[in-house]
């Protein structure tokens, strides 16, 4: 059986990097699948244990040219060193090359300033200059680019290399031997190269700066799980390290803190804020018998709950894993912007050295500086670093915004795919429904409703019958007490009944009472009204005495959520095995149109597969066991996350809160999100077809200008930027 490995991977800058590593990981016999991901520098490995382990997958990496790291706070460190030699060498960079700058341009501006030192001094200085930048500043650049070209893949690195070598390497032999160049071609370009590696370098440092952003929402999650907790021992409590709570230790939880593990309360009473897991700002009222969660803030009152779930097992560490899982995975969007960065690089590389033949060869005096320019800002300018960052960086925060609002993705191709669908299916009891029967209507005939509660639950208490413990519930939310019913008589498919405080009471259906001979004349045609719904009599010492009316009711927010769904231009089905009649009158209630009525558990998966071969892509939202194989066929599969967990672990998307809003909230999270996407490409990509040919010289035949490499470089760091923080827009996605 195949294992998963997940590795973090240092070195990457481009998605030539993210193909290098793939296909370095892809040749090593054992490995089944292998995915990697720029913006959170990890690689996602699915391989055979028989055949390879980690220590050979982690040398092929190392082999790459990249640095293999420990996930977790390993990898954290790692990334901080990074950033920490990236903030030194750009700080560095910035102060040799402004006075750089100054130097090679101040005798073209400043009139007789060139007659200050002689011309070969002039030219000294700038190499004094430089020659940090280029050779110890750009190091990072030299030692990946050379590790490219010696594994046939160039990249970002590569060009840089090349780009900035080119124009250091010109301008010192220019210095050195004026002589073997043609006459007026002697030029230097030390400012050139030094600032194409200075912005380089420092549109690195903002993109690495706004991707630590993108990875906001799994710090923040991080940061929620509490280091201590409160540990009742005996009479006293101890405060304890969390790793150190065992299962059944009854914990102790104060006003304002967080819960420290997931449990059930014993003792107390409060509210806990749970927006962290379900994205829902309203607190919950807990009391004995709760289920409290890790991670969730108490808010005034003072509690006692016994550990259920430690360690990985709490709810928020699964949230971290799944979206961790979605961050690092590949929808088929990115696959394509891959395989397209893989060929983009060497086609780049065969750009460049055309365009320094084409000018060297037709271009005007003096053409081989023309040829040099234009080559090098070919080279520089088209370096696919917003490429490679287009995709994982969208579904970082796209991922991360939903879980702040209670939508979990299990993988970041269920973000795509959900934005695709065009059609809703709706399972009906859980999911439209609250998913238990509840007293909905009580009408009474010579007692009071209190009394003829009391009168039906006492007969009900014992039967676990939904309709009795609809009855039961509903004298238990009302606060009525009721004795203890002896001579309990029940008939199955009929009704019961038994004495209670010396009363004879019975409780059933129409036809129970029928055969009792209980007149039901005082009830008029209140029954018929009720026609979508349960309904049940109650006789005391032979007399009609109450009519109850049971049903499943609508989540408050159904109707709400099925117009939200209608406003995204969805078709919207309801499937149920209920009668015709209950599903018709269900979905008039909240305007669904399309109902797929008495469908058996297992033929829900056959109904979805249906709407899918007469061309629709579906969704199906479903809470139950039997929901699970509908779940897994549909296009994407949403489940409802207060339901089971197998069909938790059937969905593609996971709500954490038990109502309906978060469908189209997912839905319209997943459609913003691939708009990111694609206007990233469309920057990216645009941007490289327009500015390669600027870069050539398109524009010299008209207006006599060529771009200079040090504009191509600022424009190729900006590109970067720009991509990086229009992802991050989707951080203020609201609520649908």
């Amino acid at each position: 059986m195949s294992r998963t490995l997940e590795v973090g991977v240092q070195g990457m800058t481009c998605a030539a990097c993210v193909a290098r590593v793939e296909r370095a990981l892809a040749r090593q016999p054992g490995v089944v699948a292998a995915s990697v991901n720029l913006s959170t520098e990890r690689a996602s490995i699915q391989y055979e244990p028989a055949a390879t382990n980690r220590a050979r997958l982690e040398a092929a990496i190392a082999d790459a040219g990249y640095v293999p790291v420990d996930l977790g706070a390993s990898q954290a460190e790692a990334r901080e060193r990074e950033h920490a030699a990236l903030r030194r060498d750009v700080t560095l960079a910035v102060a040799l090359s402004v006075p750089l700058v100054i130097v090679a341009m101040g005798p073209m501006l400043i009139p007789g300033l060139h007659h200050a030192l002689p011309h070969r001094a002039w030219g000294l200085v700038q190499l004094a200059l430089a020659a940090p930048v280029q050779l110890w500043v750009g190091r990072r650049f030299y030692r990946q680019g050379l590790s490219e070209l010696a594994h046939k893949s160039p990249g970002m690195n590569t060009l840089v290399m090349l780009g900035s070598s080119s124009a250091f390497g010109y301008s010192l032999l220019a210095l050195a031997a004026p002589g073997v160049f043609p006459a007026g071609t002697a030029h230097l370009y030390f400012e050139a190269a030094a600032v194409i590696i200075t912005l380089v370098l420092f549109g690195k440092l903002l993109e690495a700066r706004a991707k630590g952003r993108t990875s906001a929402a799994i710090t923040q999650l991080i940061q929620l799980q509490p280091k201590t907790a409160r540990v009742l021992r005996g009479s006293e409590s101890v405060e304890v390290p969390i790793d150190r709570v065992a299962l059944d230790d009854r914990i102790q939880v104060r006003p304002g803190e967080r819960v420290p593990t997931d449990g059930v309360v014993v003792e107390g009473q409060s509210f806990v804020d749970e927006s962290m897991l379900t994205g829902e700002p309203v607190p919950v009222e807990k009391r004995a018998g709760s289920e409290v969660a890790g991670g969730t803030v108490n808010q005034n009152g003072s509690f006692v709950f016994c550990a259920t779930r430690i360690g990985a097992h709490t709810a928020l560490a699964q949230i971290i894993r799944l979206v961790e899982a979605a961050q690092a995975s590949k929808p088929e969007i990115q696959r394509t912007a891959d395989r397209i960065a893989a060929v983009f690089v060497p086609v780049v590389l065969l750009i460049a050295l055309a365009t320094f033949g084409i000018w060297f060869a037709a271009g005007p005096e003096p053409r081989l500086s023309h040829a040099f320019v234009a080559a090098v800002s070919v080279l520089v300018i088209a370096c696919p670093c917003a490429m490679g960052l287009a995709t994982p960086t969208a579904i970082m925060v796209g991922t991360g915004r939903g879980a702040e609002l209670g939508i979990l993705f299990r993988e970041g191709s269920a973000l795509e795919t959900l934005s695709h669908v065009d059609c809703v299916v709706l399972d009906k009891t859980g999911t439209l429904t609250k998913g238990h029967p509840e007293l909905t209507d009580l009408s009474t005939f010579g007692l009071s409703e209190s009394e003829a509660l009391a009168l039906a639950a006492a007969v009900e208490d014992a039967s676990e019958h939904p309709v009795a413990r609809a009855i039961v519930a509903a004298a238990k939310a009302r606060g009525i007490s009721f004795e203890r019913a002896t001579e309990v008589q029940a008939e199955a498919g009929f009704g019961v009944q038994a004495r209670v405080g010396g009363r004879l009471v019975q409780v059933g259906a129409e036809r129970y009472m029928q055969r009792l001979g209980v007149a039901l004349s005082a009830a008029g045609g209140r029954a018929a009204a009720f026609e979508e719904k349960t309904v049940v009599y109650a006789a005391v010492d032979g007399k009609l005495a109450a009519l109850f009316a049971v049903a499943d009711p609508l989540k408050p927010d159904s109707t709400a959520a099925i117009r939200a769904l209608g406003a995204l231009g969805l078709e919207v089905a309801m499937v149920t095995g209920d009668g015709r009649a209950t599903a018709d009158a269900v979905a008039k209630s909240v305007g669904i149109r399309r109902v797929i009525a008495e469908v058996l558990p297992a033929d829900k998966s056959a109904e979805v597969e249906r709407l899918q071969k007469a061309g629709r892509r579906v969704v199906f939202v479903g809470d139950g066991i039997n929901d699970a194989p509908a779940l897994a066929r549909a296009n994407v599969g949403i489940a409802i996350g207060t339901g089971t967990d197998i069909a938790i672990e059937a969905g593609d998307v996971i709500l954490m809160r038990g109502d309906l809003s978060g469908v189209a909230q997912a839905i319209a999270l997943s459609r913003r999100t691939l708009s990111v996407i694609r206007r990233n490409f469309f920057w990216a990509y645009a941007y490289n077809v327009a500015l390669i040919p600027l870069a050539a010289g398109a524009l010299y035949p008209v207006f006599r200008l060529l771009l200079s490499p040090m504009l191509a470089a600022l424009a190729m760091s900006l590109s970067s930027v720009f991509v990086v923080t229009s992802s991050l827009r989707l951080r203020k996605f609201e609520r649908a």
